[in-house]
């Protein structure tokens, strides 16, 4: 059974979009709406529009849009039922735990119960007999003190096959449940054993302190040295960050970025409590997003092998997108920050930090290591690849310094490079004009939808369609006026059945307002809806618009039933005028 519309429409009612969204982003009221800088994309202009009146938010320039629900599911990275349940408790409501929404509730509160019990067990394990070459890696080994091991849970899984499936069931969890966490797994016999077996554990921690799933280092000789739990209902390892639970409240204005469970808490032990490492996967834009809400720079100190320099070059531009500013740590007489710290200290360290190099630096120092600048023809290519990646920055300024600096490496004037500089720099605005002149000369493609997946086979009809649903959501009484309007005539599946939903749910006395698809619909799917209710439509003469509109798609949907029957030579004729009309 749903959450019931009417309490849909209270929640809604009770987290006024603006009130909801002000607590994540500045915004200044500009007319009717209020703008501010896009959390989920970098820019510099604000483009992010909240309009109080139709409860939405819409950013113009990355097109994410909602109402509030979606907004929460989109920030707080949560599913629709936990999304609703968070603005319960914000705006004090009692949540209605039933049907469905019960069962996934207890099904995900199980789950998060199961992984605290098994933290609780891999930790005690570490003062068990069964857990001592646990303890001894950790504790001798690793230099870790009793403290760190136990701020951040650290344990072992012992040797044996079932040891943490008999535990668990012995306080109730059920074989199912333990698959589900994904703390067991299942061979093609049917017969299951625990996922993680002598290893040194590293339980994952989210931001609201809850156990969601658990890194294992090997204590033996056997592959994978790290394994680390698949993604479940309570875990997404693009989406959460080792050790960000406390980095989040660090005071020391900067995230370290490390690849690994171990350089985090030895960074953590030595004082740096702002260390995060990614769970076995390359950083994403979920984690630089994730990151951006905490902290205006990161420090990547990433080890200073081939791969790992690869992942720092990759990290960078997925950081810079979302407006943190990107420094790298260079690592001297150490492959990691472990060794580093254990080597030369904790103050040794923190110079290293202060001296971190900015990425234009460090990207202009590993194309300069990839030529020998003594040979004239390398040094020309270092000159072509250098001038290349600084056309890339918008600062004049950084393009003049940076570019002084590759002149000075090989041994040439600032102004040749400055020179070589402007001149790739104007190639690529050239290459942007064609292709912006492209674009322009191809209105249509300019009026489909920039959501990947939907696309107007008819425009005439596809833009009808969308004047329909935006009177519809701004003025629910005209549904009465659409009895002969059905979801078939539609061209565009999504605008069938977006009116198909709306239809019911004013007939059945359930809200139209946008914030209420948000359970039904797709994140791509609201920010589309939200990008057609925010194009003008004005209600003065709605009734005819109205009919105007279903007077265009049900003329299309007959067309389009009819083109076997229509003289070919019509069909072509029609076809060449909505051409020239729509710039096809």
């Amino acid at each position: 059974m749903a959450i019931p519309e009417a309490f849909i429409d209270e929640l809604v009612a009770r987290n006024e979009i603006s009130d909801v969204v002000s607590s994540y982003v500045h915004l200044t009221r500009k007319g009717n709406n209020l703008w501010g800088l896009c959390p989920f994309h970098n820019e510099k202009t604000p483009s992010f529009s909240v309009a109080p009146e139709k409860q939405i938010y819409h950013c113009f320039g990355c097109g994410k849009g909602g109402g509030v629900i979606s907004f929460i599911m989109e920030m707080e990275n949560l599913p629709f039922v936990e999304a609703v349940r968070f603005l319960a408790q914000r705006s004090g409501m009692e949540m209605p735990e039933q049907g469905e929404n019960e069962g996934y509730r207890r099904r995900r509160e199980r789950l998060l119960a199961l992984n605290k019990d098994a933290a609780r067990f891999f930790h005690e394990k570490l003062r068990a007999p069964e857990g001592r070459a646990g303890a001894e890696y950790l504790f001798q080994k690793r230099g870790l003190s009793p403290g760190v091991v136990t701020r951040f849970g650290l344990g072992v899984a012992p040797e044996g096959w079932d040891n943490l499936i008999q535990a668990m069931m012995e306080k109730g969890y059920t074989k199912r449940e333990l698959l589900d966490a994904g703390l067991a797994v299942d061979n093609k016999k049917g017969r299951i054993y625990d996922r993680f077996r002598n290893r040194v554990m590293f339980p994952i921690i989210d931001l609201r302190g809850e156990v969601i799933g658990f890194g294992g280092r090997v204590l033996d000789d056997s592959t994978p040295k790290y394994l680390n739990s698949p993604d479940t209902v309570i875990y997404n390892k693009s989406r959460n960050l080792f050790a960000l639970n406390i980095a989040k409240k660090s005071k020391q204005g900067r995230i370290i970025l490390t690849e690994g469970y171990m350089d985090t808490l030895s960074l953590h032990q030595a004082g740096f409590d702002c260390a995060v490492a990614s769970l076995g996967t390359s950083l994403t834009q979920e984690h630089a997003q994730l990151l951006s809400r905490y902290t205006k720079e990161a420090v990547i100190a990433y080890d200073g092998d081939g791969a790992g320099m690869k992942a720092a070059q990759r990290a960078i531009p997925i950081l810079e997108k979302t407006g943190i500013q990107v420094k790298v740590l260079q690592m001297r007489g150490a492959k990691d920050p472990d060794e580093f710290i254990k080597k030369y200290g904790r103050e040794a360290f923190a110079k290293l930090l202060d001296q971190s190099e900015n990425h234009i630096e460090y990207r202009l120092r590993q194309i300069q290591v990839k030529y020998d600048l003594s040979d004239d023809a390398q040094k020309v290519e270092f000159l072509r690849e250098s001038a290349a990646m600084l056309s890339t920055l918008p600062s004049p300024v950084e393009r003049e310094i940076y570019g002084g600096r590759a002149a000075q490496a090989a041994g040439i004037s600032p102004q040749a490079m400055a020179q070589e500089i402007q001149r790739e720099y104007q190639r690529r605005l050239r290459q942007a004009k064609k292709q912006q002149e492209r674009r322009d000369l191809t209105p249509a493609a300019q009026l489909q939808p920039r959501e990947y997946g939907i696309r107007y086979p008819n425009m005439r009809s596809g833009r009808a369609e969308e004047g329909v649903l935006r009177l519809m959501l701004l003025e629910p009484a005209l549904f009465r006026e659409s009895e002969s309007l059905t979801p078939e005539q539609f061209s565009v599946p999504v605008l069938g059945r977006v009116y198909a939903l709306l239809r019911q749910r004013f007939q059945e006395g359930r809200s139209t307002q946008l914030a209420a698809l948000a359970g039904e619909l797709t994140s791509e799917e609201m920010s589309f809806l939200a990008g057609v209710l925010e194009k003008p439509e004005s209600l003065a003469h709605s009734q005819q618009a109205l009919r105007d509109y279903i007077a265009i798609i049900q003329t299309e949907a007959l067309k389009r039933a009819g083109e076997s029957a229509v003289d070919p030579l019509l069909a072509a004729a029609e076809k060449f005028r909505e051409k020239k009309a729509y710039g096809g």
